[in-house]
């Protein structure tokens, strides 16, 4: 059955959440994307979000290099959420870590589990 990116569930604003997982199942980071950054993800499969705050495209790596290459795309039962498998290359978050996900909260108390890899960048909104 051919893929029919309107068969999706777009919310009032036309988004989708999109979450990013790497090939070993870790969870990368969660971001938004609409129509058109879906279909461009597809099409060149270099992973490209739509940034809420900046009202704009924005492709993984474009300012730190730190870059997604989809894999594969996932659609969950409801449409209305997409899981990308992705190859990624260095941090995932703008802080500098691999994950988005690298706070823990264990009997109340939150627990850094990763440190950053470097500087921070600006390339996660």
């Amino acid at each position: 059955m051919k893929f029919d990116i309107n068969s999706l569930k777009f919310d009032e604003k036309g988004l989708i959440p999109a979450i990013a997982q790497a090939e070993d199942g870790e969870v990368l980071m969660v971001a938004w994307m609409n129509a058109e950054s879906l279909a461009m993800t597809l099409e060149n499969r270099k992973v490209t979000y739509w940034s809420r705050s900046r009202q704009k495209f924005w492709t993984k790596g474009d300012t730190s290099g730190h870059t997604q290459r989809l894999i594969d795309l996932r659609i969950d039962c409801d449409r209305d959420c997409i899981l990308m498998i992705v190859e990624q290359v260095g941090a995932a978050c703008h802080t500098m870590r691999r994950s988005c996900f690298y706070t823990s909260v264990l009997d109340g108390e939150e627990v850094e589990l990763m440190k950053p890899l470097g500087h921070d960048c600006a390339d996660h909104a």
